[in-house]
């Protein structure tokens, strides 16, 4: 879900997929990622002292943070820097608004489910999809394939750029 106040859109996720009783919630900055003025909000579980969490949903936006990573806060409770990677990586795919005829969306979400792997989407138009394991990723690249290669579908790797803070 994304909401703008003040010029700043904050986007949050409503279903985390390691989602429990406890969690603390922390923003990102997405501006040294070159996306102006937002920040997303993300899920994290306290994994031991001096401010440091684990991922708890598959981010949206955050270049460079997976699922299960391990970050640090600041004082104002900001993810400043990366601690530990959990192996994983985020696929995201970005349908275009304009819809064609053959929308693979439900596809995509069929090939998500039939390998087993978690996703969040962001509205209808954009998912995060959890990657622990490429090898199973054929099925989701099928799904899409078309809608990518007639450009009403796009996709990239969350990894593609290094975590950065402000």
């Amino acid at each position: 879900m994304q909401v703008t106040i003040d010029g700043v859109t904050y986007v949050s996720h409503e279903n985390p997929s390691w989602r429990g009783e406890r969690h603390h919630m922390a923003m990102v900055d997405l501006a040294p990622f070159d996306l102006g003025e937002m920040l997303e909000q993300l899920w994290l579980r306290e994994v031991g002292e001096g401010r440091r969490y684990e991922i708890c949903c598959v981010p949206f936006y955050a270049y460079g943070l997976a699922l299960g990573d391990v970050v640090g806060l600041d004082e104002s409770d900001t993810v400043d820097r990366l601690i530990g990677r959990s192996g994983r990586r985020v696929l995201r795919v970005l349908f275009a608004e304009s819809r064609p005829v053959g929308d693979s969306r439900s596809a995509l979400r069929g090939a998500v489910d039939s390998v087993g792997l978690l996703s969040e989407w962001n509205g209808e138009r954009q998912v995060a999809i959890d990657v622990p394991d490429v090898s199973v990723m054929r099925p989701v690249f099928d799904a899409v394939q078309e809608e990518i290669r007639d450009g009403t579908a796009f996709w990239e790797w969350s990894d593609a750029k290094d975590f950065r803070s402000a």
